[in-house]
């Protein structure tokens, strides 16, 4: 059964054309991830299926639902923890909860209930009557995720869930996520731009300038590449490259100052490098394809952490000036 299904989907700004008319299915009880860059298309598409953005062209149904013509139907089916945070810091968790609570209808009678069940589920249980502002960013991430389950979506949208935050709190954050996954049977539509990350997903999309380039799971992307990566560096990287095209016939992609070619076997593929070669290597590294490897071939370039959200590094600036 598909929960999410997108048909044609497309949205424009004046002369920017953000999503260019993209399909795609997502299964019930799957992890479904939209990998790109900061201005791939990501966002707008996530608002798109969460109504925030109504298409230019094109339509999606979730849980069955038009979000077109009845908004009310997928506002009521989903939850969505947004990439900005969007808690009241002046009230407690449990009064944070309560407020969403009531305005997605649940009786007052489950309150109690599913606040307790949710809070338990990302561990802050002993936090409910403590204010936001005495929260680091990863509780906050969590309590955000929290109350996007406070109606019992049948859809939880998590845009750049862990954007900000640091590689411990954000593999904290991911073991709450897969829980929702395992105990929950929980679909879960995420937008990402890290690349381990994206290996947690059954599914992923590539998206690059609005456009969804590929669509798979992890371990078929990476197998796209067929075999072994060869990054080397070298003081006349211009040569090296058209060296390996005429010696070998293969494609090169040039990341920064590093040159990569995919081979079948890069153990045995390594003594017939280093004989044949006539350009200086300076370094070299033999790695099986990751993520990054899969774009870089299906792009042409390669998403860099540092570089994949300018939002990302203005939040970083503005908590060490004290800013909001």
């Amino acid at each position: 059964m598909s929960m999410i299904e997108v048909k044609n989907l497309s949205k424009r700004f004046g002369d920017l054309e953000a999503v260019k008319g993209i399909f795609f299915e997502v299964a019930q009880g799957e992890i479904f991830g939209f990998l790109g860059p900061n201005g791939a298309g990501k966002s707008t598409s996530i608002s798109m299926l969460a109504t925030i953005l109504s298409p230019t062209s094109g339509d999606a149904f979730v849980n069955g639902q038009s979000v077109l013509h009845n908004r009310n139907g997928v506002r009521a089916s989903i939850g969505l923890v947004f990439q900005d945070p969007s808690l009241d810091d002046r009230l407690t968790a449990m009064e944070n909860l309560r407020f969403h609570a009531q305005l997605y209808g649940v009786p007052k009678s489950e309150f109690k209930k599913r606040a307790q069940e949710v809070l338990e589920l990302v561990d802050l249980s002993d936090r409910a009557q403590d204010l936001i502002r005495t929260f680091s960013g990863g509780m906050k991430r969590r309590l955000e995720i929290a109350r996007g389950l406070i109606h019992y979506p049948r859809v939880l949208f998590l845009d750049e869930p862990t954007i900000g935050l640091d590689p411990q709190t954000r593999s904290h954050l991911w073991e709450y996520i897969l829980r929702l996954k395992r105990e929950k049977g929980m679909t879960i539509f995420m937008t990402t731009h890290y690349m381990n990350e994206a290996e947690y997903c059954d599914r992923i999309a590539i998206i690059d300038q609005g456009t969804i380039v590929a669509l798979d799971t992890p371990a078929a992307l990476k197998k796209r590449l067929g075999g072994d990566v060869v990054r080397m560096q070298s003081l006349n990287k211009e040569a090296l490259v058209a060296e390996l095209k005429r010696r070998y016939g293969t494609e090169v992609h040039v990341d920064g100052e590093s040159v990569l070619i995919e081979v079948e076997n890069g153990e045995s593929f390594l003594p017939k490098l280093f004989q044949d070669l006539q350009t200086t290597i300076r370094s070299i590294e033999l790695r099986k394809p990751t993520l990054d490897d899969v774009f870089l071939a299906l792009t042409g370039r390669a998403i860099r952490a540092e570089e994949a959200s300018s939002k990302d590094q203005f939040r970083q600036h503005a908590r060490m000036r004290g800013l909001r």
